[in-house]
């Protein structure tokens, strides 16, 4: 749908920025933290781990300022499990409290609205140890840590994420790595614990309106559009089957606190159905998102399966995610859109079609918590950074959700991926995504200092402009 002229964005749309604790602040092992999940675990050889990442820990000052330099009315981040309860429950450090205070204040006094995120990825070694989201003690585990949080900032946050990404720890369990000497979950195994995560999300949502009734909370799914590789019906059967299995699903249980019937089908038909304890429906009713937080970066194309082991293929670039299934769907090229350097496909348009989905499907107001592009960026002699790419990639996607927008779709902020460079998760800093470049090499830490790219500059006149200047 074409139109004559396209709707502003809303006067207080929150433009931001993304990170997360176990990529940026390093200090994996000081102010009384516990080990993490990520702390344990053997990362790719030739990059860096997470043990100093950006440092932000000890320089989050200078960071947040360059962050008000930009001009970002947002900073989406995630709160380290591990700084407040060093083995996942128990008694709280003080110690991880007064860090997260003194860095919610700091964002605050620059005029920074803190989007917090409860969990990303960082599950506590120690609840790994015994059975992780697998046994039901970590539900009651994450609701004490949520409760911790309300009280300590609730008067402060007024948006809330639970969990981040919960579809790609349970589709790609091994896609943020696996503690040392662990084994993959089953299935079966891994349905079980995405029941038990919801159940513990709507709790802590539930909660959320009872200790910080002012606030806002939602869940962080990763969440694209599917295109059918050609009319054939079978083909569009497929296509629907991998965004209901991989996408809508998790946010009906969200949302509506009910299996959607295809997933149940498929769980049932393959003897996967999870273990459902009396009351959970009604915690999970009881316990519902205020909006949707929505991590976009690419879209996929669908054929029918061949019932073979073609089926399945890895994804371009990052080889610990295998896509495709048999029986299921399979994936196939797409010839209208252009690919990253890594392979990842780039779809702004598949952007605004995802965004008109999910409202229509939820009917609540989303925020966009992760959409960016990875790369190699190289720092010149002159001591910049020219990331032409990134300025193009963000201002096409950009012009995407203006036009979701004037659909009627309700998108109240973005934050993109990252507001800083970041440890990624396979490339370590070989892949970077951030505003600010960090002089760092995977090993060589030199100053780490902060370097403003061109990208920042960009971003920096769109927001003084409220989207104008794109």
């Amino acid at each position: 749908m074409h139109y004559k002229t396209p709707k502003d964005f809303p006067g207080n749309f929150l433009w931001g920025a993304s990170t997360s604790a176990y990529q940026i602040e390093g200090a994996w092992n000081e102010g009384g933290k516990g080990m993490s999940v990520i702390d344990a675990m053997d990362h790719p050889e030739g990059t860096a781990g997470f043990t100093v990442a950006s440092d932000h820990y000890h320089r989050y000052q200078e960071d947040i300022r360059l962050f008000s330099e930009l001009g970002l009315k947002a900073y989406r981040f995630s709160i380290a499990w591990t700084r407040i309860f060093p083995n996942g429950t128990g008694e709280a450090n003080e110690e991880g409290l007064a860090f997260y205070d003194r860095l919610i204040d700091e964002l605050i006094a620059n005029g920074i609205e803190p989007l917090v995120t409860m969990y990303h990825f960082d599950l506590p070694y120690a609840l790994d140890e015994q059975g992780g989201w697998l046994n039901r003690q970590t539900v009651d585990a994450f609701t004490l840590y949520a409760k911790t949080l309300f009280q300590r900032y609730g008067h402060k946050v007024n948006y809330w994420i639970t969990i981040n990404e919960q579809n790609t720890l349970i589709l790609h369990p091994g896609a943020v790595g696996i503690p040392k000497g662990g084994t993959l979950p089953t299935k079966k195994e891994l349905y079980q614990q995405n029941h038990n995560m919801m159940v513990a999300q709507g709790r802590v949502m539930a909660l959320c309106k009872e200790l910080s009734p002012h606030a806002q909370i939602g869940p962080a799914l990763n969440m694209t559009s599917m295109y059918q590789a050609t009319s054939k019906p079978e083909d569009a059967i497929a296509a629907h089957n991998w965004e209901t299995l991989r996408g809508y699903s998790f946010l009906d249980l969200a949302v509506h606190g009910r299996y959607n019937p295809l997933l149940w089908s498929y769980l049932e038909e393959r003897d996967w159905l999870p273990r459902i304890e009396a009351d959970d429906f009604d915690v999970m009713q009881k316990g519902r998102p205020d909006f949707i937080a929505m991590n976009y970066y690419s879209t996929a194309t669908i054929a029918e399966s061949t019932g073979s082991a073609q089926d399945v293929s890895p994804r371009a670039g990052d080889q610990q995610i295998m896509l495709g299934e048999i029986g299921v769907y399979r994936p196939e090229e797409n010839p209208y859109v252009d690919k990253t350097k890594y392979g990842w496909v780039i779809d702004p348009v598949g952007l605004r079609l995802t965004l008109r989905k999910i409202y229509e499907r939820y009917a609540l107001p989303i925020v966009i918590t992760e959409n960016g592009i990875g790369a190699p960026d190289e720092l010149t002699e002159d001591g910049k950074v020219h990331d032409d790419y990134r300025v193009q990639f963000l201002r096409s996607h950009i012009e995407q959700i203006q036009l979701a927008i004037t659909d009627g779709v309700n998108v109240f902020g973005y934050c993109p991926w990252a507001a800083m460079d970041v440890v990624s998760t396979h490339q370590g800093y070989g892949k970077r995504y951030g505003f600010i470049y960090v002089d760092r090499g995977e090993f060589d830490l030199k100053g780490m200092d902060r370097i403003k790219k061109d990208s920042y500059y960009w971003y920096q006149r769109l927001i003084s402009t409220n989207g104008k200047d794109i």
